[in-house]
């Protein structure tokens, strides 16, 4: 009787869960247990609409800690108006607000209020908690660059609400007439560029304060003085005559142009709405976006966090342009100092986001995706380089031309926003230079073109390039979107230059163990050669893990392997491998590696991007079955709507798009082409409604946990033996159609034309017969 009493109870929650709101799912906690040493997702509670100009978090620790919400705290400190795109890169342009009463205290260390998660509220839309220290309630409604605040003092006597502005450069202006702030911050963390400038905010409350003043770092407290300036920490404070239960509101918002256009904002996206109403909207536009991925079935854990991945992969990139009084679009650029008409977006790392969060916007929000791909042409026009890792301009950070990927993968699953023969100039303007940092341009360039690889030494005085191998191989793909884009608009001579520079892989691939692996200028290997050693010619890895990023010809490595046998030993042999690593160049473990080790999984690194496609190349293998079952055992034992919930750093989104897209059954293995791989599906029922508003539905029959093998699919009622679909596929509608066994079936698409030919060979067929066409 418990069994089955239990069994009802999970059906009963199930049949509850499918009616809920999206955004009630939602775990803005998951990826929130992390530290410096070892992330689980290296997140922090984003309040925010999707894809904002301004996110609202709150946070725990010091100002300048860029792990500012550790979950693992008992002390808030306030409300902070937040840009961060990842502690590893840092804050800028932020603020906070924060209320106490009974006394005043201004710095974050005296404001600091003991709280609980059990008094804690927090959801996409709306963030409450109770503050024990002061006897009050804090709460938070974002609009895409304002928001709304509630403070509720449950005690008698003085309230004070606290305005930090940290520091590097601030200002502020109290107008007691009005009952508003304004003023501008300029805080920044690491390598902003020079031309950033400031972000300016007004705050205005729903009643009159009683009294104010400014403050300074050293808790230099001035009563009754209205304004203040200074390259140090700085805030203001207001005072309030409450008596129990009173409220205090204030709305806020903020602009990169000016006060005036902070006002517009105010005025445009709040109003006189009160904080209700703005809650409501912002629930109603985070279901809009989430409902257009709908799953049906699984567990209730598997819902809520599909729907927490999926509400990570539209935080990012944030809007970086606003409306002007006309409604026009208009941005102040941080690559050229100047404000423009037009739209622009930053807050993100391409090297993370190209490989599945970027083809997500291609096919769930391609009106979105239009923009971020106009703002990077923006913002190569205005600085000369296509940008690879913005924040809010060029940052130097990882590696590879990434927005490349972003541009092919966009035409060629149809976003037109953007002129592509700016675009093309662009990118080989980018593959033949090196820029003023090593993150835009290439690094080597001139080596690249003439030797076809960068050259690695860890030999003091030799000719080497830092990661040269990772870069060598992002050079190559890249070249195969630039390809790609340059003959899907007519410039075949282009084309064909790069497409042959996208065979460059080949160069630091050894056929002889088959491995990718650093090579010095004069064409020798480095030796000794170790698999497992990190760094050196490697980003965040080794060659277990950079030997399969090859993803524009997958088939070509599969054949300098030696066949679809040997290549499936070497996707084994990724699991069997001792789970060790060799630092190598970093000289220690980083939380990569310790997270590695971690998982358990032998040398697969799922919680760094490197090799997160490679779980789907069994198909190329002909061997789907262990997709299959490996594709569930990652969902499972990777991900949880928890604060633990993620094996690594999320990265803006591309660790969860990678969940999002395997739920639903499929991935994009090469962005750029316009084929997705097939793994498995997780829920009964999933329905996208794609940017052309057609519905395309995927069904799992006799579906289960136990069951993670696919007997047989139809697509649109007709036998379908291949795993792959078209983008086309896609938005035409229709329906997949699997039905689900608890053993593998060793015949469903393995036949030789059950998986795409290479991306490559492909555009070097459309190249040849386009020559041959001109003859």
């Amino acid at each position: 009787m418990k069994k089955i009493a239990s069994l009802l109870s999970l059906f009963a929650a199930a049949a509850a869960l499918a009616g809920s709101s999206p955004v009630r799912l939602i775990n803005p906690l998951m990826g929130t247990d992390s530290t410096g040493g070892f992330s689980h997702g290296n997140e922090y509670p984003a309040i925010a609409l999707p894809f904002p100009m301004n996110t609202w978090a709150p946070y725990t620790e010091p100002q300048r800690d860029s792990f500012f919400y550790q979950y693992a705290s008992d002390k808030l400190r306030g409300i902070r108006q937040t840009h961060q795109p990842s502690p590893w890169i840092g804050d800028y342009a932020q603020f906070s607000l924060m209320p106490v009463s009974g006394k005043l205290v201004v710095t974050d260390a005296d404001r600091a209020s003991a709280f609980s998660h059990t008094n804690e509220t927090v959801q996409p839309s709306y963030y409450g908690v109770q503050l024990d220290t002061w006897n009050a309630k804090a709460e938070v409604t974002p609009t895409e660059r304002a928001a709304r605040f509630r403070f509720t003092f449950n005690g008698d006597g003085d309230s004070y609400v606290i305005l930090d502005e940290f520091d590097k450069g601030a200002s502020v202006q109290i107008i007691p007439a009005e009952n508003k702030i304004t003023g501008f911050v300029r805080y920044h963390c690491g390598d902003v560029p020079n031309l950033y400038s400031s972000n300016y905010f007004v705050i205005v409350f729903d009643r009159p304060f009683t009294a104010h003043g400014v403050w300074s770092a050293a808790n230099d407290i001035q009563a009754g003085v209205d304004s203040l300036s200074s390259d140090k920490q700085l805030g203001a404070y207001l005072q309030f005559k409450t008596d129990k239960k009173q409220v205090v509101g204030c709305k806020v918002a903020s602009s990169f142009i000016s006060t005036e256009q902070a006002q517009q904002n105010l005025d445009k996206e709040i109003g006189d709405a009160n904080f209700d109403t703005i809650r409501s909207r912002a629930e109603a536009r985070w279901n809009e976006m989430l409902g257009r991925a709908q799953v049906e079935g699984g567990s209730d854990e598997q819902q809520r966090t599909f729907y927490s991945c999926l509400y990570r992969c539209i935080l990012f990139p944030h809007k970086f342009y606003e409306l002007d009084g006309q409604g026009k679009s208009v941005y102040f650029s941080p690559y050229d100092g100047r404000v423009h008409d037009g739209v622009l977006y930053t807050d993100s790392g391409f090297w993370d986001t190209f490989r599945a969060a970027q083809p997500l916007y291609n096919l769930l929000y391609p009106e979105v995706n239009a923009e971020i791909l106009q703002g990077v042409v923006n913002a190569g026009a205005q600085s000369g380089w296509l940008p690879a890792w913005a924040s809010p301009g060029h940052r130097e950070c990882m590696v590879g031309n990434n927005s490349f990927s972003l541009l092919a993968d966009g035409w060629v699953k149809g976003v037109r926003s953007f002129d592509p023969n700016q675009a093309v100039d662009q990118m080989i303007h980018d593959a033949n230079n090196s820029g003023p940092i090593s993150t835009i341009g290439r690094d080597g360039a001139k080596y690249f073109r003439d030797s076809g690889y960068l050259p690695y030494s860890p030999v003091k005085g030799e000719t080497s390039f830092h990661e040269a191998t990772a870069k060598t191989l992002e050079f190559a793909y890249d070249d195969f979107c630039l390809a790609k884009l340059a003959n899907s608009i007519g410039r075949q001579a282009d084309a064909r230059v790069f497409a042959r520079r996208a065979m460059n892989w080949t160069n630091v691939f050894d056929p002889k163990i088959g491995f990718v692996r650093e090579r010095k200028v004069d064409g020798s290997w480095v030796e000794p050669f170790y698999p497992n050693q990190w760094g050196g010619g490697f980003t965040e890895g080794c060659s277990w893990h950079w030997t399969w990023c090859v993803f524009h010809d997958i088939p070509g490595l599969m054949q300098a392997m030696g066949g679809q046998p040997a290549f499936a030993d070497k996707l084994d042999a990724v699991f069997t491998a001792p789970t060790d690593v060799r630092p190598g160049s970093y000289g220690g473990m980083i939380h990569e590696m310790t997270e590695m080790v971690a998982a358990d999984m032998g040398q697969y690194a799922h919680g760094n991007e490197p090799i997160q496609h490679m779980l789907y190349l069994y198909d190329y293998a002909g061997q789907p079955w262990k997709a299959q079952s490996r594709i569930r055992w990652a969902m499972g034992k990777l991900y949880a709507p928890t604060p633990d919930g993620y094996c690594g750093d999320e990265d803006n989104g591309q660790t969860s798009a990678w969940y999002v897209f395997s739920a639903l059954g499929f991935y994009p293995v090469c962005p750029g082409d316009d084929h997705y791989l097939i793994g498995v599906p997780l829920f009964d029922r999933a329905t996208i409604t794609t940017g052309q508003g057609k519905s395309f539905v995927i069904t799992a029959q006799n579906n289960g946990p136990l069951k993670p093998y696919i007997q047989d699919a139809t697509l649109n009622g007709e036998t379908f033996n291949r795993t792959y679909l078209s983008h086309d596929e896609l938005l035409r509608g229709g329906e997949l159609g699997f039905r689900m066994t608890s053993a593998p079936n060793y015949k469903w698409a393995v036949g030789p034309d059950s998986c795409p030919r290479s991306a490559l060979a492909r555009l070097n067929d459309e190249l040849a017969k386009a020559a041959a066409d001109k003859k």
